[in-house]
C-alpha cells in the first residue's frame, strides 16, 4: 500500500515540476522529493542473515586412529624382521660348536659361531688364505673340522722349523701368538689343482695339514663368519 500511494504523489510532483524551473530553488526541491519517492518504490532485497557455521569435528578420534595405525604398523614391520632374520639364518648361515683347542686364541673350545654356507657357492667369492673354514675331513667324512686356509691350489708350501712358507716366501701370520707355535717341519708340497692346504692356529695341539692330507674344494662347506656364544666372544671371526 505504500507503494501505490508513493506512486500517487510522484505522480503529482512530476506534474508540478512541469510548471517550474528545474534551476530553481523549488526545482531543486521537487527533484530532491522524486528521488526519495523513486528509492522508496525499488524493492530492497531481504536483508541476509548470518550463516551458522557448523561445530568443527573433534581431532581427538582421528589422533587415536591414527595412534592405532602407528602401533600396528610398527609390530606388522618387527613381525617381517624378525621372520627374515631367521630365514636368513636358516638358509643363509648355520650354527656350529668348535670342539677342541686347536684354534686357539681365535676360536675357543665350545665356542659357537655361525658359517656362511652360501658364500663359496653360486660364484659369490672364491676360498682366500687366511680365511677360517668349515669342512668334512678326509679321513672321516662323517666329522667336521674348523681351521685356516694357508695353501691355495698350485701353491708350494713348506715348514720350517715352525715357520710356513708359501712360494718359497716366509708367510706373516699374526694370528698366531709366540707361545702356540711349534717347531715342526715339513718338507716342500705342491698343491693340486683343487686342494687346499689348511691349519690350526694353536699349531701345537692341531691335526692338520701338517699330517700329508688336504682338503678338496667341495668338501668345504662354510666359512666361520661371527661369534655368537659366551656373549664375551661376540663378534666377527677373522
Amino acid at each position: 500500500m505504500p507503494i501505490i500511494v508513493n506512486r500517487i504523489v510522484l505522480a503529482r510532483v512530476f506534474d508540478y515540476q512541469r510548471a517550474v524551473p528545474a534551476d530553481s530553488t523549488a526545482g531543486i526541491a521537487h527533484r530532491v522529493i522524486i528521488a526519495t519517492a523513486l528509492m522508496e518504490i525499488t524493492p530492497q532485497p531481504p536483508p541476509l542473515e548470518n550463516p551458522k557455521l557448523a561445530p568443527l569435528p573433534d581431532p581427538k578420534p582421528a589422533e587415536e586412529a591414527k595412534s592405532g595405525s602407528s602401533a600396528i604398523s610398527w609390530v606388522r614391520d618387527l613381525f617381517l624382521s624378525v621372520l627374515i632374520a631367521i630365514v636368513v639364518i636358516l638358509f643363509l648361515y648355520q650354527p656350529v660348536k668348535v670342539e677342541g683347542t686347536s684354534m686357539l686364541p681365535s676360536l675357543e673350545n665350545e665356542e659357537r659361531v655361525f658359517i656362511n654356507k652360501f658364500i663359496y657357492r653360486f660364484g659369490i667369492s672364491d676360498i682366500k688364505r687366511g680365511d677360517t673354514v668349515v669342512f668334512w675331513y678326509p679321513y672321516d667324512p662323517s666329522k667336521s673340522y674348523i681351521k685356516r686356509v694357508i695353501g691355495l691350489p698350485g701353491d708350494i708350501v713348506e715348514v720350517r722349523w715352525g715357520t710356513v712358507y708359501v712360494n718359497r716366501q716366509a708367510l706373516v701370520e699374526p694370528y698366531v701368538p709366540e707361545e702356540f707355535r711349534d717347531r715342526s717341519v715339513m718338507a716342500e708340497k705342491t698343491l693340486g689343482s683343487d686342494d687346499f692346504f689348511v691349519l690350526g692356529d694353536h699349531r701345537s695341539s692341531s691335526n692338520d695339514s701338517r699330517q700329508g692330507w688336504t682338503v678338496a674344494r667341495a668338501n668345504i662347506y662354510g666359512k666361520a663368519v661371527f661369534a655368537y656364544w659366551p656373549l664375551g666372544r661376540l663378534g666377527t671371526v677373522h
